[in-house]
């Protein structure tokens, strides 16, 4: 059994790790995309440039385990900025363990010591294994995603 993971912030020398993970997060939605992506993306989310965009870590016997990119954002109805949860994937022999909730947990603490203190993010309806932990850690709401064809 490893370690229960601690949560960290991406770091340059974690390239290699994080494409890992994120691969099969976009594996797991049946996504592919260019390599500029994620080069792209990688740079952003470790860039103090992107202030805005951020990802963190999950660490367990030294390896990552799993990952999570958030954007902060404004917002109409509020005053300060909210925090959208983009991504989230934990490696399926770290799943029930923890690892999952400790990453949510550790979003919820970043954007409160931000003063985002709103957090938010879209699963598909039929992920059920995510759901089971989303359903204890945040409130469903009745809203619908539409998107431009």
């Amino acid at each position: 059994m490893s370690t229960p993971a601690t949560i960290r912030p991406l770091t340059a020398a974690d390239r290699p790790e994080w494409a890992e993970l994120w691969r099969a997060y976009l594996v797991f939605y049946e996504t592919t995309l260019d390599e500029e992506v994620y080069e792209t993306t990688f740079t952003r989310l470790i860039s103090p440039d992107h202030p805005d965009q951020k990802a963190l870590l999950a660490v367990s016997d030294g390896r990552p385990v799993g990952l999570v990119h958030t954007i902060y954002h404004p917002h109409n109805w509020r005053l300060e900025k909210v925090c959208y949860l983009q991504d989230l994937y934990v490696a399926p022999e770290m799943r029930g363990a923890g690892t999952g909730r400790a990453l949510i947990e550790a979003v919820y603490a970043a954007a409160d010591a931000d003063g985002c203190p709103s957090v938010y993010w879209l699963t598909q309806d039929f992920n059920i294994t995510a759901r089971q932990l989303y359903d204890r850690v945040a409130v469903l709401t009745p809203f619908i995603k539409y998107v431009r064809p």
